[in-house]
């Protein structure tokens, strides 16, 4: 075959596919910094989920197949973040066997058996675990199927350590399955962020999803308080911000919301 009719050919067959291959690649592409672990908040009761969570741990529901707390270990996984700490309380022992199998991320466990902390006390508690710069807040309960570029990558590139203490992942209303709220926050053109007003709709909610800054757990309200409680320093700062979320944000906390979730999932694989 002559050199031209090959070269003819391949551009023929390349063409077509080159749109696909450049997403691929955008969507691989690794920022320039990434947060080297993760907290996952992992301890709760799961009460909104019974009576499924009467005898396992709510983050380990399965969803489409696999255990929710899989999905943002996952996420976590794309984005090329090392380590994980996990925080367990409720049937830790099923939690700790389950995790035993995971390499990527390397996965580390802080026990909260005696004492459920909350999510700012169980961030508390991790810290240790946890390294000395900015690093990822996960709930287990929540997850999005991506859009073009993972949204944990998205949040390492936003991150400004100069004028945030926290960033936050929000989706908007319209672009959630499963969350039954008024929203959380307003957002302004900057990305700062302003708590919804009572009595009003905000279009975000957060998505479950945050980089913070350590020092803000350096003095904390008490050994068991609500990670809110950090938002609302932020926030009187001014250094709270928010990133919206690419994609569709999958709020798994009640039962119901378990097949709203797969029927999403399988609607974006059609």
């Amino acid at each position: 075959m002559r050199a031209d009719y090959l070269q003819e050919d391949l551009t023929q067959e390349i063409r077509p596919n080159m749109a696909n291959v450049l997403k691929t690649i955008r969507f691989n592409e690794a920022p320039a910094w990434m947060p080297s672990s993760a907290m996952v908040l992992a301890a709760g009761l799961g009460t909104r989920m019974m009576p499924i969570t009467a005898t396992m741990p709510k983050a380990l529901v399965r969803v489409h197949g696999k255990a929710l707390i899989d999905h943002a270990l996952d996420a976590l996984k794309r984005a090329g973040v090392g380590k994980a700490v996990v925080n367990v309380h409720h049937c830790a022992d099923q939690m700790e066997q389950h995790l035993a199998g995971r390499t990527a991320p390397q996965i580390a466990i802080s026990n909260e058996r005696e004492r459920l902390l909350d999510s700012g006390g169980g961030v508390v508690r991790a810290l240790p675990l946890l390294g000395d710069g900015p690093f990822f807040v996960l709930n287990a309960d929540t997850f999005w199927i991506e859009g073009y570029r993972p949204n944990l990558v998205r949040m390492a590139e936003h991150w400004d350590g100069e004028r945030m203490d926290v960033l936050l992942l929000l989706s908007a209303m319209t672009s959630s399955v499963g969350y039954r709220g008024a929203g959380d926050f307003n957002m302004g053109a900057d990305g700062r962020l302003i708590r919804r007003s009572e009595r009003h709709v905000a279009p975000f909610a957060y998505a479950g999803a945050a980089i913070f800054d350590p020092a803000m757990f350096a003095d904390p309200p008490g050994e068991v308080f609500s990670l809110n409680a950090l938002f609302d320093r932020a926030l009187e700062r001014e250094r709270l911000f928010g990133i919206r979320l690419d994609g569709l944000w999958l709020h798994v906390g009640t039962p119901e919301a378990i097949g709203e979730a797969e029927e999403a999932i399988a609607r974006s694989a059609a």
